[in-house]
């Protein structure tokens, strides 16, 4: 892996999350209009892209035929930009149903995020392993943090996302840099990206560039630019994010 020394800080856009197609004009229940705001994302200086493939009803999907669509929607738009989707447990909470879902995707993102706090996460990794798929391990606390620990997945996880709850910023440091020194002692090489959401978003994303670490921001994270003005699209929260992690 890279040294983390060196390699250049990744800015990875979150382009929805779970959010509701209704809390922000920028979201969409459909995949091309999606895809067109990824592409402006990426043009803003997104080296990457995360997105949650929806049904038609603009819910959170694992079905083969949603993931698909989607995936090749952003491929389109975005060419040569690495795509990876979510697997959580609240889109499928049955694990066995979850890991058959997954068995059928058809198309295949570059990497998928695992939550390692949720039930069969182990399984779901070593599934989307065995795919080619990379996983990007979600850890939220410390739960999630010694069920990766112990996993034998973990020294095969594309990056490790320490994922911050909504909490206030003079928190932020210090659950970030307690839950980054943990991974660096059982995995000193693997690549961290940090990240927030609501009020936590741009502190964590400010810390991410302080310490060299990857992150990323979209509508998924925040929807409001860092001073507290609603962000138009994505691309005006990548925008903004980029000026912060050029200027450092």
């Amino acid at each position: 892996m890279p040294d983390e020394s060196t390699r250049r800080m990744l800015l990875q856009a979150c382009l929805n999350g779970a959010r509701e197609v209704t809390a922000h004009p920028g979201l969409s229940a459909d995949a091309t209009l999606a895809a067109a705001d990824a592409a402006r994302a990426v043009a803003a200086g997104a080296q990457e892209v995360h997105v949650h493939p929806k049904d038609a009803e603009g819910r959170d999907s694992l079905a083969a035929d949603d993931v698909a669509r989607w995936l090749r929607a952003l491929r389109s738009a975005c060419q040569d930009v690495p795509i990876g989707v979510t697997t959580g447990a609240w889109i499928e909470p049955d694990v066995e149903k979850r890991l058959t879902a997954i068995a059928e995707w058809t198309e295949l993102p570059d990497y998928a995020s695992v939550n390692w706090h949720e039930t069969g996460a182990d399984r779901v990794a070593a599934l989307l392993l065995s795919r080619g798929v990379g996983v990007e391990a979600g850890i939220w606390d410390p739960t999630g943090l010694e069920a990766w620990s112990t996993s034998p997945s973990r020294a095969e996880c594309t990056r490790v996302l320490i994922e911050l709850p909504d909490e206030a910023a003079e928190v932020v440091r210090r659950h970030a840099e307690g839950l980054i020194a943990h991974v660096r002692l059982d995995e000193p090489s693997v690549p961290i990206l940090l990240h927030g959401e609501e009020r936590s978003a741009w502190p964590a994303l400010t810390l991410a560039v302080e310490l060299g670490v990857d992150s990323r921001i979209g509508l998924e994270d925040t929807l409001t630019l860092p001073d507290g003005r609603t962000a138009p699209d994505n691309a005006s929260l990548v925008r903004a994010a980029s000026a912060l992690v050029y200027s450092r």
